[in-house]
């Protein structure tokens, strides 16, 4: 077999899911040895990604390349159907990078181990699987394995109210993922004898308006749920609140990203009638997100919720680039996904690195740690100001560019774009009050110091006094001290902040990947734009939807003027 007709991309998604059949029969009793295989795994399909990337995949162009198609189940019309493209392809690569981290981070991980790594391992083949899929019951085969490792992950290693945030978890994203079934159903039922379920074709066939804004609203459901869309957020700060580090690591750098992306291949890319009617509503879900998120993380105490609210609030810019009619706009929200997957990720980690150091999640308990961590306030501190788009950053590039994006938007009245843009940038306001207010909280703020009650601590002459607590070492108060972030905490941290950087100063080395394939998908609803129009230039006269001057089109004037 030679390499162009090697199975590149089955060989990627497969690779995990079968090395974690290995784990239970590998030899080890103290986990030491798991750790280094799934760590192996996942950096060498990471490799594997890469090195199939930079040989056989083509940046500049916008069709589907590494496709491979095997007939599955030929009764049901399911075939594995896989592909890549530049929507898919970066956040293939994000998957493969968060998750190998996150393996990385999982290094202190004793209870379970097997269970723990085997997990791991089945949900980055889940993930992947999700990015690559081309048939519609595929990507939802992969969308509901992925959803059993993460209840398992934050039912099992979370916090203390782990069961309830996990069930909450698996309760809203089970439930939204129908709608992908039976929109998928829908699509490929739809049209006679011909059924179909590969996402190309269902792309070419001309449903109904009223069908594809039904389809429309159940995939916006699905999708919302996972990218925590105002009011189907809910299940995120609790998720994050009790998952641990690693896990809350995939779920913000990784699974958010798998809503965005659904919108983009579904919802933007085989309904784009439908979106015209919709994209208001998502720009107003945006605005919404962002202003919300922004002012619930402001209010609360635990680091982890501030930081999950503070990705919902990120998550309204993705919408906004999809509701943008622009260029500029889509390339935006796609560079938002990978740039919050890179932030997201590094701060959950290091809140991580911080709890394990406190034994707490409440800010107000950990004042004063700065001076005796100064690494891990330093890495903080950078990502803290790349999650505020500091110029120089990632996060800088993809909000300005969402901005710009809807500013010069043509298919809005001016007021609308006016009063988004405005409600938007008060988000951008409250980013660095809510984040830097964090960091002084945590490591300035004047406080007691962080403590527990150890009942039974194996440590001499305890008597009444509080036992603190930092890693799984437990001492007086008087002989605390507490150990700044070691080398493997440093170069995790360091991976996340040297892209992110990176790419604040060099957006190309993202854009490049998906350049092609944005400005394609906004071509198509351009002209979707201009048949509306031709056939009823009075339909948005009355409306808060998108006006249209084209030149066939008689005048109209929208109430958002």
């Amino acid at each position: 077999m030679t390499a162009d007709h090697f199975p590149w991309l089955t060989a990627i998604v497969l690779l995990p899911l079968v090395a974690s059949l290995l784990i239970p029969v590998l030899p080890d009793k103290n986990g030491k040895q798991l750790r280094w295989y799934a760590l192996g795994v996942g950096l060498a399909d990471f490799a594997l990604t890469c090195y199939a990337f930079w040989k056989h995949y083509d940046p500049s162009s916008a069709t589907f390349q590494l496709a491979e198609s095997y007939s599955w189940v030929p009764q049901l019309g399911l075939n594995w159907a896989v592909s890549v493209d530049g929507i898919s392809a970066p956040l293939v690569l994000l998957a493969g990078f968060v998750t190998t981290l996150s393996i990385f981070a999982a290094w202190q991980v004793d209870r379970k181990p097997r269970l723990f790594y085997f997990l791991l391992l089945v949900l980055y083949s889940a993930q992947i699987g999700v990015f690559v899929a081309q048939d519609i019951l595929l990507l939802f085969i992969m969308w509901e394995i992925e959803l059993v490792p993460v209840y398992l992950l934050v039912s099992i290693w979370g916090g203390q109210r782990r069961r309830y945030a996990a069930t909450k978890f698996l309760l809203y994203t089970a439930a939204a993922s129908i709608f992908i079934l039976v929109a998928g159903l829908a699509m490929g039922l739809y049209g006679g004898t011909d059924i179909t379920f590969n996402m190309a074709e269902l792309g070419l066939k001309d449903y109904p308006l009223t069908l594809e804004l039904l389809l429309y609203a159940g995939l916006l459901i699905a999708f919302g749920v996972k990218l925590a869309i105002f009011p189907l957020h809910t299940w995120l700060p609790d998720a994050h609140g009790e998952a641990s580090a690693p896990v809350s690591m995939i779920l913000a750098g990784v699974l958010l990203k798998m809503g965005g992306y659904g919108l983009i291949r579904l919802n933007l890319e085989l309904l784009p009638e439908a979106h015209i009617y919709f994209a208001p509503i998502l720009a107003v879900l945006g605005v919404v997100n962002i202003i919300y998120g922004a002012f619930n993380s402001f209010a609360q105490s635990n680091m982890k919720r501030r930081l999950a609210y503070s990705s919902i609030s990120h998550m309204g810019f993705v919408l906004l680039g999809i509701a943008s009619f622009t260029d500029v706009g889509i390339s935006g929200a796609m560079l938002q996904m990978l740039s919050h997957g890179l932030i997201a990720a590094a701060l959950f980690f290091l809140a991580g690195v911080t709890y394990d150091r406190t034994h707490t999640l409440a800010m107000e308990e950990m004042g004063g740690i700065g001076k005796a961590m100064p690494k891990v306030f330093a890495l903080f501190t950078a990502a803290s100001m790349a999650s505020l788009a500091l110029p120089g950053m990632s996060g800088f590039v993809s909000e300005i560019s969402v901005f710009v994006g809807v500013a010069t938007s043509d298919v809005y009245g001016s007021t609308f774009r006016t009063v988004t843009v405005i409600l938007a940038a008060i988000g951008l306001i409250l980013t660095p009050v809510y984040l830097l207010s964090m960091l002084r909280q945590v490591f300035y703020g004047v406080t007691v110091p962080p403590s527990c009650d150890i009942s039974g601590a194996s440590v001499a002459a305890v008597g009444t006094q509080e036992v603190v607590c930092f890693g799984t070492n437990c001492v007086l108060p008087a002989d605390a001290v507490f150990s700044d972030a070691k080398p493997r905490e440093v170069f995790i941290a360091a991976c996340f902040l040297v892209l992110t950087i990176g790419i604040g100063f060099y957006p190309k080395l993202a854009t490049q990947m998906y350049d092609a394939k944005t400005v394609a998908v906004n071509a198509g609803l351009n002209q979707s734009y201009s048949q509306i129009a031709q056939r009823n230039p009075q339909i948005y006269a009355k409306s808060l939807l998108p006006r249209f001057s084209r030149p066939e089109a008689a005048p109209v004037v929208g109430v958002i003027e």
